[in-house]
């Protein structure tokens, strides 16, 4: 009977912190969300109330529209999160099973210099990498966002899915070999099926820093034609006075995008985490 109470009382205790933890994450994004329909006087009035007849507006959202190009910003965002995340699955899972199912030499170090992109920011080499586009002519381009978030994206990816793919049968992959099929066919066919929950972290961990970056679209593509949301939401904040239904719209229409990506993949991210939890 102690130790059913004393069981209770942790699982109290645990689900009591994780909903603490959970009401103060989402409360930011709750005000932000919240705000974005309301008029400016009742942001700065009451920024924790609910809309209300009176107070409900969606001046916000129509400045968005009508100022800058929104849709051209929500787009370059769009396509350089799926194209960068395509490669960083693509690429990573194939160096993962490399590293994971090929004895060479050098495997071990090879492991451990990628896993130093996972400790050394990138952001250091930010002179280096801007130098680098303006000599290939890559500068204001969605290609140069692409390529830095590819780079950026892979050492994590590889260091995860490794870790699952080493836990693939590998009775299952002789297997495959014995029927005649090709090491691409043995990738693409029986592993990659069977880490689908570990992509769908790497997908969603990946995701959220390119979506929500500012640093490299300020200094690689700050142009009008390559701005992403983030950039894009910046035209509302000025020296001096700053549009702040605008801004509260644009970040709420940015949320978006990595709501509708959680709520795509989190059986799958959930089934990743806690597989990981175990090994």
């Amino acid at each position: 009977m102690s130790q059913a109470r004393s069981s209770l009382a942790r699982s109290i205790a645990a689900h009591a912190v994780l909903i603490a933890y959970t009401v103060i994450a989402l409360f930011p994004v709750v005000v932000i969300v919240v705000n974005s329909f309301k008029s400016r006087n009742a942001i700065f009035r009451s920024p924790l109330s609910l809309p209300t007849t009176e107070t409900f507006d969606l001046i916000g959202y129509s400045t968005v529209m009508a100022q800058g190009d929104f849709l051209l910003y929500f787009q370059n965002s769009l396509i350089v999160t799926v194209v960068s995340l395509f490669l960083v699955l693509l690429f990573g899972a194939m160096a993962a099973f490399a590293l994971s199912e090929y004895s060479f030499r050098g495997n071990t170090l090879m492991g451990l210099y990628l896993a130093l992109g996972i400790m050394i920011p990138i952001r250091l080499g930010t002179v280096a990498i801007l130098q680098l586009m303006v000599a290939s002519g890559l500068v204001n381009t969605l290609t140069a966002l692409i390529l830095v978030y590819t780079a950026q994206g892979l050492p994590l990816c590889i260091f995860i899915l490794s870790e699952f793919m080493k836990n693939v049968s590998a009775d299952l992959k002789n297997a495959g070999r014995i029927d005649g099929l090709s090491e691409y066919t043995i990738f693409f066919r029986l592993v990659l099926p069977l880490v689908r929950p570990a992509m769908a972290t790497v997908a969603v961990f990946t995701m959220i820093p390119i979506w929500n970056d500012l640093w490299f679209p300020l200094i690689l593509a700050p142009g009008e034609a390559t701005k992403t949301v983030t950039l894009g939401a910046q035209i509302f904040i000025g020296q001096f006075v700053t549009n702040w239904n605008a801004v509260l719209a644009a970040l709420s229409l940015a949320i978006l995008p990595v709501l509708v990506l959680y709520l795509i993949f989190s059986r799958q991210l959930i089934r990743g985490i806690t597989s990981g939890a175990v090994k």
